[in-house]
């Protein structure tokens, strides 16, 4: 599926909307003007905004600006995924934000999401709180909890930059190659040895050509996006009832040693001490 671009369709009198979405397992790489709020909570997942490919565990709070090609989050999900989103409209920015002096913190915040804005720790949980309560609200009172909301984002200090140049569409337009065709081949071989002349072919590019393309489209070579893809599968199986020897080599990895270095490189901990880690904060949080 190449790049798409999303019509999204507002109710009348409503400067954005607040939903939430299920595609599960369409490959939806996309992008609209609007720009959108989404958090989404998932045993584990895949994030890919703009050239960044990364993952996530337990939940995610981003910010995604104007024209940045996103993939739907829940894409490859095998368990439970729940997912709100708030998309405001083309001229959210300039007509409501840009006017109010008492704004300007918000104006750089929404200025800047074209790098796409991972939120964490506390301020992750605070906003996901106030989504909840804006659900159900009158459209004022929703539209200024969403300010409020806007507003703690942009004065946190726990936000990540996804990207470090700007990513949007014009980056994309000239994209022929089926970026879903190599998403579904490395979901169904990820497991097993994985060919790049193999996925090149299908693509009909030559095996240098694609090697090229991939690079530029993702910042990676497709080994180490295999390897990410694989240490995101073994985190899902890391927290079911497999050992840290039945993950290795059921995502695919033939050497327990290296399994362990790439992981730790990756999370930062052994496959042992993010299972315990994640096992703790469970019971902590039960």
């Amino acid at each position: 599926m190449k790049i798409q671009k999303e019509i999204i369709a507002f109710e009348k009198d409503t400067s954005f909307k607040l939903f939430s979405p299920s595609l599960k397992n369409c490959f939806f790489w996309h992008y609209h003007p609007e720009i959108e709020l989404v958090y989404v909570e998932a045993l584990n997942g895949i994030r890919h905004v703009g050239r960044d490919i990364s993952g996530f565990t337990e939940s995610d709070l981003l910010l995604i600006g104007s024209n940045v090609p996103h993939l739907n989050f829940d894409y490859g999900i095998q368990t439970e995924c729940r997912q709100m989103v708030v998309q405001m409209r083309e001229n959210f920015l300039q007509d409501i934000i840009l006017p109010v002096p008492e704004f300007e913190n918000i104006k750089n915040l929404l200025e800047r999401s074209y790098l796409g804005l991972s939120f964490s720790g506390e301020t992750k949980k605070i906003v996901v709180e106030k989504l909840h309560m804006i659900k159900d609200k009158s459209p004022f009172n929703s539209l200024m909890g969403l300010i409020e909301i806007l507003h703690i984002l942009a004065e946190s200090n726990e936000v990540k930059e996804l990207n470090k140049e700007d990513t949007r569409i014009k980056w994309f337009l000239n994209d022929k190659i089926r970026m879903g065709t190599i998403y579904d081949y490395i979901h169904e071989n990820y497991d097993k040895k994985t060919n790049v002349n193999e996925i090149a072919k299908v693509v009909s590019l030559s095996t240098p050509a694609f090697c090229r393309y991939f690079k530029k489209q993702t910042n990676m070579t497709f080994t180490d996006f295999v390897n990410n893809y694989r240490i995101n599968q073994a985190k899902i199986f890391l927290l079911k009832d497999y050992s840290v020897t039945e993950v290795c080599f059921q995502v695919g990895f033939e050497s327990l040693s290296y399994f362990n270095k790439l992981f730790k490189r990756h999370t930062g901990e052994t496959p042992s001490e993010f299972r315990k880690k994640y096992l703790r904060n469970t019971e902590v949080r039960n």
